[in-house]
């Protein structure tokens, strides 16, 4: 087999898996922690078997998914981080696009972060949510702690202080949001204003990097 051969099967295999994962994605959207991979598949036109083929398992779905998810959340929150604004309107900002990311899709959500509670049939159990749901959470605290340390002076010890201050605001969004989508206490500008009022102690007394882009 030649390369170029090589080269369009493998674009024939990621385009068909990107297909794939719209058709999971719809079906999450309209059934949240319930999804099955037997509807996932019944939507995707194919058999389930097949499903395993491209992904392995329902994990292996999952994590497709999720990196699928995280990855445009990250993008949105990295486009937060660097908007033109004062410190504090990025900082609410940023918190803002969490928040809206949740409530825009709350059975997406809850599909990556909550079980499916005895929703699942017989024979498609549901994911072992901590297990999958803890490395997303443990990938935004690091990405974060990088923006900070390039953006702000925390002084001597700066590495380790931005990862506690990164997975810290991260753990904060998650549980403040997770809270906040199921009960609805007050509104999402309330609750950004709040969390910002929190954060901005230390925040706003810390300088600008040298030589950094500015925060």
């Amino acid at each position: 087999m030649d390369t170029t051969q090589r080269t369009d099967q493998q674009r024939s295999a990621d385009r068909r898996r990107r297909e794939l994962l719209e058709a999971a994605d719809r079906v999450v959207l309209r059934d949240g922690p319930g999804a099955s991979m037997n509807a996932i598949a019944a939507e995707a036109g194919i058999t389930k078997p097949i499903l395993y083929r491209h992904f392995g398992d329902k994990g292996g779905l999952y994590a497709a998914l999720a990196k699928r998810h995280t990855d445009a959340l990250l993008g949105a929150l990295r486009a937060a981080l660097d908007a033109p604004a004062g410190r504090r309107e990025r900082v609410e900002s940023t918190l803002d696009t969490y928040l809206a990311a949740i409530e825009a899709r709350p059975q997406v959500y809850r599909f990556l972060m909550h079980p499916a509670e005895g929703t699942q049939p017989p024979g498609d159990a549901g994911f072992d949510v901590g297990k999958h749901s803890a490395p997303l959470l443990r990938r935004m605290g690091e990405e974060l702690a990088e923006v900070i340390e390039e953006r702000v002076d925390l002084g001597p010890g700066s590495q380790q202080l931005a990862r506690v201050w990164g997975h810290g605001i991260v753990g904060m969004m998650h549980a403040a949001g997770d809270w906040w989508l199921g009960e609805r206490p007050c509104s999402r500008a309330e609750l950004v204003r709040s969390l910002a009022d929190l954060l901005w102690g230390r925040l706003a007394a810390a300088g600008d990097r040298v030589g950094g882009p500015g925060f």
